[in-house]
């Protein structure tokens, strides 16, 4: 168990690694050339290099001010929250402002911010991802946020990130101007919706809830077929008063397929409804290790 343990850490801070990696692709070589201010203190490093060009060739480099900026964040987090809170974020963090200091910019998108928003969005997302599913993040707003929180309880820890993120996309605009801003908006979107992805498809399954009576004979065949475990669920049709087994499987999402013709073929009258299973874990699945 113990070297179970030890080897999944070590493919969690590779998934950092890669993900940190992704991440600072995404801002060098999309984001900051187009000027798209996403949120979060590399959003505010942007908009800091943007800003000191008068003042210094070439700005403030993007990785000096992130780190910078969240070296006082996770100072009040060790003192308010202990160690384990910081834990791989630290590393998260770090390794980002390392991606940031190696990676030169390149203006891949040539000028056009709409390539910059999608392509960057989509790089961007499987890099938050990646480090997600490593159980990290790379500090910045999130870690702001869940210590103001301390403080204003009242609010959620997504609720006062939202709006620091939203104050920092507007100075965005403030610095970069509205066309920008507004592919900034979609660049935000592509990037919630490809880290989403990430994290569900890797643990992305189908319910479905059976409803025969031939259930003794569906729920047999499933089992033997399929090798899932079926639960029998005691239900009653409240238009005919008659008492009937709800039958509940958990299957793969290639499996559902083979699930309906299995069904059909024994009871062709069957009702069948299938749903998204966002997340399961036990045996057959996805097996869950405390590291």
């Amino acid at each position: 168990m113990k070297l179970l343990n030890k080897r999944r850490l070590y493919v969690d801070y590779l998934m950092i690694a890669v993900g940190t990696g992704c991440m600072a692709l995404g801002i060098q070589w999309f984001f900051d050339p187009a000027g798209l201010v996403t949120g979060g203190f590399t959003g505010i490093a942007i908009i800091v290099r943007q800003m000191s060009l008068a003042v210094t060739e070439g700005g403030i480099p993007l990785w000096l001010t992130n780190l910078v900026l969240n070296i006082p964040m996770f100072l009040i987090a060790w003192k308010l929250k202990g160690r384990r809170f910081v834990g791989r974020t630290a590393a998260a963090t770090v390794l980002l402002s390392v991606w940031l200091y190696m990676i030169a910019p390149v203006n891949m998108a040539q000028g056009d911010p709409l390539l910059a928003a999608v392509f960057g969005g989509v790089i961007m997302g499987i890099g938050i991802g990646l480090i997600l599913l490593a159980k990290a993040t790379t500090g910045g707003t999130d870690m702001a946020a869940a210590l103001i929180q301390n403080k204003l309880r009242h609010y959620s820890v997504v609720q006062i990130m939202q709006i620091i993120d939203g104050i920092i996309v507007l100075c965005g605009l403030y610095a970069f101007g509205l066309r920008a801003g507004l592919y900034a908006v979609i660049a935000i979107y592509i990037t919630s919706k490809v880290s989403d992805a990430l994290m569900e498809g890797m643990k992305y399954s189908k319910a479905a809830f059976i409803i025969t009576d031939r259930h003794k004979e569906v729920a047999q065949a499933l089992m033997e077929k399929l090798n899932r475990g079926i639960t029998g669920i005691s239900a009653m049709g409240m238009y005919s008063g008659d008492e009937k087994c709800m039958l509940y499987c958990v299957v793969s999402k290639k499996e559902i397929v083979d699930l309906k013709e299995i069904v059909v073929g024994i009871d062709r009258h069957a009702f069948v409804i299938v749903s998204d299973a966002r997340e399961v874990l036990g045996e057959g699945f996805i097996e869950y290790h405390e590291t």
